[in-house]
């Protein structure tokens, strides 16, 4: 049998076997051969593709191990803010975008930072900014939103609302909100004016809408499911673990994917909250009987131990500098986490937490840790999400625990797409030598798996390699920078091992998948401070060209 498609060029193939080679052919969704330019070039029929990519480096598709799917789709046609400070700005740029949407209900912008004044934002300086329509600002971490009068009083929430802990209606003096809101159940409301709430809830409730949206409901939010899918496509993402999501989440893929247009492998958890039942995680294994192929899965749950550092909701070993006695608290006690990780464990599913704050971290390694012993070791894949601080005696714990770190190496501090100040400056510039250590967690056995975690930070996982690469080193800390050829496998083969995708896809050899990228140079040769000057030339999922650019 001809092979369908034939890549040429310097390939990349993450099969320790075989490093380098000159060609990879193709039939249908799999790698059939993969050696020299030579012999690669003689499998060529009548009808194969040939695509010659000359000196462009050849290599397996990117695996995006952390990011939103559907929140970044939905997110691409609203106002972006990113680097917009100071009231004039800000009124200029909203006033272009009323223009231009005159009968959106809800004006939303992302990407601000948490210094976008020069004092913390009220309700007072958006009513200043615009005050006869309802428009909010998210951070560009996604945990905070501020809200104008107008939206709050449409939203309900100008009086304050009860709230589940960790989430947060802040309220001034006046009893009244002062138009910031904390976590995801606390704007929730305001996001429901946009008609989003839908596509919110695998990571604001992880419920299900209720009552389930009818025909012209779904369209509406496959089409926004639909362009995020396509920006990854033109990133080279060719596999993908979302970290929000429910059973309408999956159904929303499904559909797309009947209709040809899923151009990545998703990969989508259960989200668990603080207030569930462990019987809730019945749910978690039907979605996982339901989707459990090669292009669709689940059969993880996630869980958020805290917050973030920039709103003093990351939880803490240590008092934040100026606010004694406060070290804001896990969204989970150490025994219920344990307890429920034992369970998720004891099902044979995979566990993965956010933990901004040391605190956080260690207590999700401590309930991994229970996990194990009361179930016995297994290859389970457990991973922490961004450890953006850890104390230095949890470093080898992970490895020694076969914990993923699952890391965002473009959000530390000076490579970051939006400011990461003031989030050291918080907590204390003392402690950047114990933030973001990818070299410390890899040397010390951790498994890496890197992402953008995307709407957070751009996708561009070309931008996240040049950050592993050229991150600064800050004073009193040890150099944290990675070598290429972990880097560019902790966004392959790394993330499909750490997706259990490993069988599948994240190396170029025969019998696995054929998903395959192309960059427009050679990657090798080129100056790490020049990354970013590449761009993906090509991208392949599955044997069928997603991206040509």
């Amino acid at each position: 049998m001809y092979p369908d498609m034939i890549l040429l060029g310097t390939v990349l193939t993450m099969d320790p076997g075989h490093p380098r080679e000159g060609g990879v052919a193709t039939v249908g969704e799999k790698i059939t051969a993969i050696g020299t330019r030579g012999e690669i070039s003689a499998l060529a029929g009548p009808a194969t593709k040939v695509i010659d990519a000359g000196k462009a480096t050849v290599l397996p598709g990117f695996v995006e191990s952390h990011l939103h799917l559907v929140l970044g789709g939905a997110e691409l046609a609203q106002l972006h803010i990113g680097g917009v400070s100071g009231l004039a700005a800000m009124r200029d740029a909203f006033a272009t975008y009323s223009a231009a949407n005159p009968d959106t209900p809800i004006l939303m912008a992302q990407g601000a930072g948490y210094d976008i004044f020069d004092h913390p934002t009220t309700r007072a300086d958006l009513d200043a900014v615009l005050a006869d329509r309802p428009i909010a600002i998210m951070a560009a971490d996604h945990h905070t939103v501020w809200a104008n009068t107008a939206a709050l009083e449409a939203a309900g929430l100008l009086h304050g609302a009860a709230m589940p802990h960790g989430h947060e209606v802040v309220l001034g003096e006046d009893d009244q909100a002062t138009g910031e809101l904390r976590e995801f159940e606390a704007f929730a409301p305001v996001i429901a004016l946009g008609g989003e709430a839908r596509l919110h809830l695998g990571i604001a409730t992880g419920g299900e809408p209720d009552p389930w949206p009818g025909d012209a409901e779904q369209a509406i939010d496959r089409a926004k499911v639909a362009k995020g899918l396509a920006h990854c496509a033109a990133h080279g993402i060719t596999s993908i673990v979302n970290m929000d999501g429910n059973l309408y989440t999956l159904t929303l893929l499904a559909r797309i994917r009947q209709e040809g247009g899923l151009t990545a492998r998703v990969k989508v958890p259960f989200h668990f909250k603080p207030d569930m039942e462990s019987s809730e995680l019945e749910r978690a294994e039907a979605m996982r009987r339901e989707f459990d192929d090669e292009w669709l899965s689940s059969g993880f749950v996630k869980f958020f131990m805290d917050g973030v550092v920039d709103s003093r909701t990351a939880y803490m070993l240590n008092d934040y500098p100026g606010h004694p006695g406060h070290r804001a608290e896990p969204l989970f006690s150490p025994r219920r986490f344990a307890e429920v990780a034992t369970e998720v464990d004891r099902r044979g599913m995979q566990i993965a937490v956010h933990a901004i704050g040391d605190g956080a971290v260690r207590t999700t390694i401590d309930g991994m840790e229970a996990a194990q012993k009361a179930n016995g070791r297994r290859i389970s894949r457990h991973r922490i999400e961004h450890i953006e601080l850890i104390d230095g005696t949890d470093v080898p714990r992970l490895g020694a625990l076969g914990i993923t770190a699952s890391l965002q190496p473009a959000h530390a501090p000076g490579a970051m797409d939006f400011p990461i100040e003031p989030t050291m400056n918080i907590y204390a510039p003392d402690r950047q030598k114990d933030a973001y250590l990818c070299r410390d967690l890899r040397d010390a056995g951790a498994h890496l798996a890197f992402a953008s975690d995307w709407p957070v930070a751009d996708v561009s996982v070309l931008r996240g390699i040049k950050a592993a690469l050229t991150r600064p080193t800050y004073a009193g800390a040890t150099d944290q920078r990675i070598d290429l050829d972990a880097v560019l496998r902790a966004y392959t083969a790394g993330g499909a091992w750490a997706a259990h995708m490993d069988h599948v896809t994240g190396t170029l050899k025969p019998g696995l998948a054929a998903d395959i990228v192309v960059l427009s140079d050679n990657i090798e040769t080129t100056d790490p401070q020049d990354i970013d000057t590449l761009h993906v030339a090509l991208t392949v999922a599955g044997g069928r060209i997603t991206h040509e650019r």
